[in-house]
């Protein structure tokens, strides 16, 4: 079995997993908004002129990893069993630390799924919050962590 997204002339191809067993799939992805601490305290207290922030932005995640085929060409399209997004705010710093947490179980990994519904959920935080505060800087979209599957376990280390 390959897991090569190439065939023999060199054309993309969505890889074939169907003889592959389902097993549990979880993935963790991050990212990161570094933000003025005047425009996270105004997220933090409800006072962004477009709404909930927060809310919006979770909700977003949540849409962004369901639609991850529609917008990554040679992804799967999975079931998805389980998508999370929470947030870790930091007013003071100006930093809002994004994490998605997508389950499945399903023949491939949602590690795209988490990293879209990371990226997402920033990218509607700066859209929200652009108005009011043009120097917002999203950084550190990345894998965290991922179990399942035949290349087991990954852990980020932090750097």
């Amino acid at each position: 079995m390959s897991f090569n997204h190439f065939d023999a002339s060199g054309n993309a191809i969505m890889v074939d997993v169907s003889q592959k067993a389902p097993t549990m799939r979880t993935a963790i992805a991050g990212a990161v908004l570094t933000l003025k601490p005047e425009t996270v305290l105004a997220i933090v207290e409800g006072k962004v002129a477009k709404g909930d922030v927060l809310g919006v932005a979770r909700l977003a995640g949540i849409a962004g990893a369901k639609r991850t085929p529609d917008l990554i060409p040679l992804s799967h399209p999975l079931a998805l069993h389980h998508v999370a997004v929470d947030f870790e705010v930091d007013a003071a710093q100006g930093r809002i630390e994004v994490r998605a947490t997508v389950r499945a179980f399903e023949r491939t990994g949602v590690e795209m799924e988490a990293m879209t519904a990371a990226a997402v959920a920033a990218l509607t935080v700066y859209d929200m919050c652009k108005g009011s505060d043009k120097g917002i800087v999203i950084s550190d979209i990345a894998l965290i962590f991922k179990e399942g599957g035949k290349s087991g376990t990954f852990q980020r280390t932090a750097p």
